[in-house]
């Protein structure tokens, strides 16, 4: 069995020095660092199972690097210690995250009563967890596929965070399933039983988007003919999603990052605030670190999101999961619309596990709901996804002829049957499913947005950076 193994970050090396020696007699491999960002780099490259660290030291102490230590070792238990007259900052660390604190000096014994005290409650959430997730898997629909590598460590992140109130940032492309990551989030947390609230934040038009989030007063503004909690207040003790977070308005930045950082919310017209006990779960399909270099979103409120990091591949690159999901969603559509059929054909898996999946998780739902409807009797063949006979006569592998008038047919730039780099071809496929849509809605950017599944302001930041004119969406050079 491999050595439990224990950080102490104290800058005073006679602590470091006689609290190794106690850990290193209880069988202990100890590590110690004489600062707080030395400590967290130590934490953020190796595993621990119990973590020390001292609550005043110079430079950071244990308060600023708290959330980024739990954030690096969210299985590990942190013990803060703390002098005499810093007690209210151990407490702090306590609401935080800490397990627990101890005072100065305490003896051996203090020491490993609370990491054995730790470890009993760390059995509990263990067992607890797992009855929690065999119950939602009794009464819920789809959850994460995890056949592949990829995302069996995105479940495993998942697990880590759900037990921490540590705010968390899912990221990845639209459609391939943030919200059920910050469902599986929720539903593992010991706010289980309290409210989810998800809100899109794109979806809200800015003049009201500060209402829905923090709610308002009667008479507040036209038409607010009675009080509103506000959405935060909603999910108090639970979670709340924040979907698309970089679409929220630069003024609503500012209001979200007080709220995160006061654990309060002032409704519209109100003269008093609220406290509020809220977990985040934001999810963003943007590069949020571009923005933040563009101007166009606030560091301070990114680096408050950017605790615990979960990014979600797209399905193109975890073709796995492809079998499982469709499994998993024709049997939750097919009780939903009461309709009986067949499990999908082997033959069928597997041409749906080659395909590409530009639209990910989302697409594939919606195909087989399609051809669930479609079917007539209990037998969904292949040719009930019409788009894989396409796939297959395409020799490039590239993207299939829809059907549509020959302006559809423009190839992006830069795109070629030779060229296999995922990110590239991404981006050119994003690209020119924009410049499609806007000629089939001839230059209309709203009508545009619903066939891509874009709020218009997620849109509009597209054409920008595609550098795409609406009204003359094709590629220069293109035949018109």
């Amino acid at each position: 069995m491999a050595k439990r193994r224990a950080l102490i970050i104290d800058d005073e090396g006679g602590v470091r020095t006689s609290l190794g020696g106690i850990l290193e007699d209880e069988g202990y491999e100890v590590a110690s660092a004489p600062d707080g960002d030395t400590g967290l780099r130590a934490a953020q490259s190796d595993r621990f199972d119990v973590v020390l660290c001292d609550v005043r030291m110079p430079g950071r102490g244990g308060l600023e690097i708290l959330e980024a230590l739990i954030a690096a070792q969210p299985e590990a238990t942190v013990l803060v210690m703390s002098a005499f007259g810093q007690i209210e900052q151990a407490l702090e660390a306590v609401r935080k995250g800490a397990y627990d604190y101890l005072a100065k000096p305490f003896t051996g014994q203090e020491l490993l009563l609370a990491i054995r005290k730790a470890d009993e409650r760390e059995r509990l959430r263990r067992e607890n967890r797992q009855l929690r997730r065999a119950l939602s898997q009794t009464r819920s629909g789809p959850s994460l596929a995890a056949a592949s590598e990829a995302m069996r460590a995105v479940y495993e992140l998942v697990e880590r965070a759900a037990e921490y109130k540590t705010t968390v940032l899912v990221t990845g492309e639209s459609g391939v399933g943030k919200e059920v990551v910050a469902r599986a989030v929720h539903g593992l947390s010991d706010r289980a039983s309290e409210p989810y609230v998800a809100v899109n934040c794109g979806a809200i038009p800015e003049s009201l988007i500060e209402s829905e989030l923090f709610g308002h007063v009667r008479g507040a503004f036209t038409g607010a003919d009675s009080e509103s909690p506000g959405m935060f207040r909603e999910a108090d003790g639970g979670t709340l999603f924040l979907d698309e977070i970089g679409e929220l308005p630069p003024p609503i930045q500012v209001k979200l990052l007080r709220a995160l950082q006061e654990e309060e919310v002032r409704p519209v017209g109100a003269a008093k605030t609220f406290p509020v006990d809220v977990r985040i779960v934001a999810a963003t399909s943007r590069d949020l670190d571009h923005m933040v270099a563009a101007g166009e979103f606030r560091a301070d409120l990114y680096y408050r999101l950017n605790v615990f990091r979960i990014h979600v591949p797209p399905l193109r690159e975890r073709a796995e999961d492809v079998p499982v999901l469709a499994d998993q969603l024709l049997a939750a559509h097919a009780r939903r619309i009461g309709k009986s059929v067949e499990p999908l054909d082997r033959g069928v898996l597997d041409a749906l596990a080659e395909y590409a999946w530009p639209g990910n998780v989302r697409e594939l739902e919606n195909s087989l709901e399609r051809a669930l409807i479609l079917c007539r009797g209990r037998h969904i063949g292949r040719e009930l996804f019409p788009f894989l006979e396409a796939v297959a006569a395409d020799p490039d592998g590239g993207d299939a002829d829809d059907g549509s008038d020959s302006n559809d047919s423009h190839d992006a730039p830069g795109v070629s049957g030779e060229d296999l780099s995922i990110k590239r071809r991404g981006r050119a496929l994003e690209e020119r499913l924009i410049r499609l849509a806007l000629v089939r809605t001839r230059g209309n950017r709203t009508r545009a947005a619903r066939l891509l599944e874009l709020s218009p302001r997620a849109l509009q930041y597209k054409l920008k950076e595609y550098a795409v004119d609406p009204l003359n969406p094709l590629p220069a050079g293109s035949d018109s």
